[in-house]
């Protein structure tokens, strides 16, 4: 029952994906995840400072890999977001798994089992469908930027597994994470300008905050507690919720190519997290 978790996560995940398209013509892909990021960054640090937890670390290196990693995937996730239809933008982020299940096995050396090869060979196949013909022209390059998300991810939460069997506690990881987030995302917007904050654009963002910091919420409670597998499963509610929103709000009704590169994408993954080594499994 604890995997179901990912359920409310997935639902969440997609609420945070609205409130970056809603906020897209308002504010920058940059200002996006700085308001994003000083939303969690000042909530794990209250806990932090509350319970007196250490924030010090022997594995900087490694928090430093995989907020650089997570810190650019999501800049683009957001750009994405911003540009192509919200359910093609979630899909091409969440093609993660694929690339955790290659870097995994590959970290590991372990000989590369026929159903994760087939979920690889799906995974890439509905990625080629994907980018190729469903989008047109003018939106190839967000879509390509939108697959490097997804690379950039997977990247990250293979961080995410070793900063976790050196005993390195979630909060600590999503610290971090925030904290150079909002540095990062920070000293970008000084440079390029901060947009102004009307009431709409300080609801957009209190609901941005808001939906991605319980998401990370009930996701840690999933992988944390419930079963692996049916968590990873599960994750790609997201999607499902995400295309309901789309066609909800904004009418991006997709062509049955669309659809079908997104159930490859999908499937894929799914397979990807089954039949990868189990250290290849995120836990935030």
């Amino acid at each position: 029952m604890q995997s179901l978790w990912m359920l409310a996560a997935g639902l969440l995940f997609a609420c945070m994906g609205v409130f970056v398209k809603l906020g897209s013509p308002h504010f920058s892909s940059a200002e996006l995840v700085f308001y994003r990021s000083v939303i969690g960054l000042a909530t794990i640090y209250t806990v932090t400072r509350h319970q007196r937890l250490s924030l010090a670390t022997p594995h900087w290196k490694i928090h430093l890999v995989r907020s650089i990693s997570g810190f650019v995937a999501i800049l683009l996730y957001f750009y994405a977001i911003g540009a192509l239809p919200l359910a093609t933008a979630v899909t091409l982020n969440y093609t993660s798994p694929l690339f955790l299940a290659l870097l995994t096995t590959l970290w590991l050396k372990e000989r590369a089992h026929w159903p994760l090869v087939l979920g690889i060979i799906l995974g890439f196949a509905g990625v080629v469908l994907l980018l190729r013909p469903t989008l047109s022209h003018d939106r190839f390059f967000a879509g390509c930027l939108g697959l490097i998300s997804g690379i950039l991810a997977g990247i990250a939460y293979f961080n995410i597994k070793q900063l976790g069997e050196t005993g390195e506690p979630e909060w600590r990881v999503v610290f971090y994470f925030s904290l150079l987030c909002t540095i990062g995302a920070g000293f970008w917007v000084l440079f390029s300008g901060f947009h102004s904050i009307d009431q709409k654009g300080f609801l957009i963002l209190l609901g941005l905050g808001a939906s991605a910091t319980l998401a990370q919420l009930a996701m840690t409670r999933a992988y944390g507690k419930g079963k692996t597998l049916v968590s990873g499963a599960l994750a790609y509610s997201t999607v499902v919720f995400a295309s309901l929103f789309g066609i909800a709000l904004w009418g991006e009704v997709l062509t049955i190519t669309g659809w079908l590169a997104i159930g490859l994408i999908a499937a894929g993954g799914i397979l990807s997290v089954g039949a990868a080594p189990p250290h290849g499994m995120p836990d935030e």
